[in-house]
């Protein structure tokens, strides 16, 4: 898939701030394409991007409407189809990350076919995926692993785009999730595919490339994750990763989701994820750790670091805090 920009942010009625937290993400990370917002009444999320009408979005060129909020109750209310099939019918796109289809709503897809535009459920991958094969790939890889999941991983690869970018290096962020899809304007959301053709997934969205070509994978769950494991150990070996970075929250009392789990402890996870990647690269190694101290102030997330830049002899960053040069440094001599 590909999805075309400029965007119209669409907020529907979302409760709060969080529920419109894909939409807040992609406003973040690519700023340039989100033109506008589109809320409804009881909306209590703003964007801070001017507010539009359907019509209004039409006229000022914005090609695809982003839902970019949280559906209430599992169900697309009455007044959101309205709104798509106006923006169908005005030459817009639209766009999606909820786990219900947009397309199998009649009348929506009667509006796409009539008026031939195109309906992206990004969280249903479509198109043929092949088995993995683990077969050699030229170009360089680098994939976002964790501890939990939620820690990070996204935020960590779209940094490390940008700093390798702004050094002129050869660097693309590869989505596997829905917010990562919208912000890249394609991708695959690799927790909906069969999971015989994950690892196929991941090396259809990261193909051979120029031998100093970084492609920057999101990862996905983690292989301590009683729930979520399946998906981080295809990403692992489609990835074919010459490095990984270790994502991490320090402070977390349990797993995401499961409190009966602790958390692993971080050397236990960097020997797992080395031994698992190394399946389809013998060479893979954990280079850096990336934490989201945001919990902490300054001083105390220093210290942290600190210790576990000492512990395991590896850098170790907050990408919002710190950036992260220190991992890019290390890939360019790789």
């Amino acid at each position: 898939m590909h999805i075309q920009p400029p965007y119209l942010m669409f907020l529907g009625d979302a409760a709060d701030q969080l529920a419109a937290k894909t939409a807040t993400g992609v406003c973040q990370w690519r700023p340039e394409w989100c033109k506008g917002q589109l809320r409804l009444a009881g909306c209590n999320a703003d964007l801070g991007l001017p507010d539009m009408t359907v019509d209004e979005a039409a006229d000022a060129g914005i090609k695809t409407v982003i839902i970019g909020v949280a559906n209430r109750g599992g169900k697309i209310a009455a007044d959101w189809q309205a709104t798509m099939i106006r923006a169908l019918e005005r030459g817009m796109d639209i766009a999606s990350g909820l786990h219900n289809r947009v397309a199998d709503l009649p009348d929506v897809a009667a509006a796409a076919h009539a008026n031939g535009r195109q309906i992206f459920d990004v969280r249903h991958p479509t198109g043929t995926i092949e088995l993995g094969t683990g077969e050699k790939r030229s170009g360089k890889r680098l994939l976002a692993v964790g501890t939990d999941c939620s820690v990070g991983k996204m935020f960590a690869t779209l940094a490390l785009e940008r700093e390798m970018q702004a050094r002129g290096m050869k660097a693309d962020f590869r989505a596997t999730g829905q917010t990562g899809i919208f912000i890249a304007g394609d991708g695959i959301s690799v927790d909906a595919v069969v999971a015989d053709f994950i690892s196929g997934a991941v090396e259809q969205l990261s193909p051979a490339n120029d031998a100093d070509h970084w492609d920057l994978i999101e990862g996905q769950g983690s292989l301590f994750h009683a729930s979520f494991a399946g998906v981080s150990m295809g990403l692992l070996h489609g990835a074919q990763a010459d490095a990984l970075v270790m994502c991490h929250e320090p402070g977390r009392p349990h797993m995401r989701g499961l409190p009966h789990y602790e958390l692993p402890d971080i050397e236990a996870c960097i020997a797992l994820n080395e031994k698992t990647a190394r399946l389809t690269n013998p060479d893979a190694r954990v280079i850096a750790i990336a934490c989201n101290t945001s919990a902490y102030a300054a001083p105390e997330a220093r210290a942290i670091l600190g210790d576990l830049a000492d512990k395991h002899g590896m850098p170790a960053v907050d990408p919002v805090r710190d950036g992260v040069a220190p991992i890019v440094d290390i890939c360019q001599g790789l």
